[in-house]
């Protein structure tokens, strides 16, 4: 029997390059830790889709056991799973989140 969770989620990260299953919206997040890494997406110029897990329970479970992360948000780009908002603070902080993003061929706008 298919996950149907699973593979909306699936859908949901092969049909977008950057997806953040968040709590709340981009434009309002419902957490810091969400805030934090629409933050830093928008800081970098990416355009991505944010999916408010908050609507759906089923959903807000099922993240957890698709990418095995306990904790929302989690960051997906070209399919892969990224981490949640520690990693991604850490990444950014290093530039590690730009040279990754640029390696997946995701368009960033660095602030010149």
């Amino acid at each position: 029997m298919d996950n149907p969770v699973a593979e909306r989620i699936k859908q949901d990260i092969s049909d977008n390059d950057v997806v953040l299953f968040m709590k709340g919206t981009p434009v309002f997040p419902q957490c810091g830790f969400s805030a934090t890494v629409v933050q830093v997406l928008s800081h970098l110029g990416v355009k991505f889709k944010g999916i408010d897990v908050l609507q759906d329970p089923g959903l807000r479970q099922g993240i957890k056991e698709f990418s095995e992360w306990p904790t929302i948000p989690q960051l997906y780009v070209k399919g892969e799973f990224v981490g949640g908002c520690d990693i991604i603070r850490e990444m950014f902080q290093s530039g590690e989140l730009q040279d990754h993003l640029a390696n997946a061929g995701v368009e960033t706008q660095t602030a010149a």
